[in-house]
């Protein structure tokens, strides 16, 4: 079993927490508990718990505090922060250092709850404490992921701007070199599997970081990391390939084609697809033709 330390100053949260999950068939057991910081550090010294649950925002040490004081006691507990809608702040500082997850308290639920402690159990029994300090274990400084995050848009920005790497990115001499990249991953593998499936939604930095539940800044920078592309950029990449399939294939209009690829706006596809392949989407078709 693995040891648990439940720390919430908020009575009812602390207790909802403890209740909604049948811990032990999770391999998980609840040690303790605590309602303020300053306890709670005491509680990690002496117990060494292997997972502490820990509000942001609490009396005596924050929860932000208590992970850094417990990092510099040499203690390689993890943390889940649990955390209001308004702290997105103190949830980058704790990825930064080292915190394993994070999970909204007004829309916490037993479901992912439970998938949270799955993949915290499965660390711990590799033994890797990998996500100890996930950020520094991947390679990727603290400093570099609090600014490498993608810009968390397909679209254009505010009068029709590209994302700085479009802008820079010469025309590609083909499709497909973007398509399904094998990295070791799991995460990242799940991203990019997700982004070949639903290439035609609505995807961001933002809900691709929840679908794994894992920090944006983490996320953008990892990305980054295992497959030398923004993710939006590949998700670009991916549907410029998709684009391509469309206009050689099928006598869809450009539009139409656009959309299904998951471009709303005609002309931000067609400038997209020009910067990728120095054509337009019916320059390119007549070429192929």
């Amino acid at each position: 079993m693995w040891s648990v330390l439940l720390v919430e100053d908020e009575v009812f949260v602390r207790e909802s927490v403890r209740e909604i999950i049948s811990w032990e068939e999770l391999g998980f057991m609840v040690i303790g508990e605590s309602g303020n910081g300053t306890e709670a550090l005491e509680l990690i010294t002496r117990d060494k718990p292997d997972l502490v649950l820990a509000d942001i925002v609490m009396p005596g040490l924050n929860g932000i505090e208590l992970l850094k004081q417990t990092r510099q006691a040499g203690l390689n507990t993890k943390f889940i922060m649990l955390t209001c809608m308004g702290e997105f702040e103190y949830v980058r500082q704790a990825m930064e250092y080292g915190a394993s997850n994070y999970i909204l308290k007004l829309s916490m639920s037993v479901g992912s709850l439970r998938d949270t402690l799955r993949k915290v159990s499965a660390e711990l029994s590799a033994g890797s404490h990998r996500n100890v300090a996930l950020l520094e274990a991947d390679g990727i400084p603290a400093v570099v992921a609090a600014s490498a995050e993608a810009p968390d848009t397909a679209n254009p920005g505010p009068g029709g701007a590209f994302p700085e790497d479009e802008v820079k990115n010469p025309p590609l001499s083909g499709f497909g070199s973007l398509s399904g990249p094998v990295v070791s991953h799991p995460e990242i593998s799940k991203i990019i599997e997700y982004i070949g499936e639903h290439y035609d939604r609505d995807i961001t930095v933002k809900s691709m970081s929840r679908y794994v539940m894992m920090g944006e800044n983490y996320i953008s920078a990892l990305f980054k990391k295992k497959t030398g592309h923004t993710l939006i950029h590949y998700l670009h990449g991916v549907r410029m390939e998709k684009a391509a399939v469309f206009l050689r294939e099928t006598d869809l209009p450009v539009h139409e084609v656009g959309h299904r690829v998951g471009f709303p706006s005609d002309n931000y596809f067609i400038k997209i697809f020009k910067r990728w392949t120095g054509c337009t989407p019916s320059q390119y078709r007549h070429r192929e033709e």
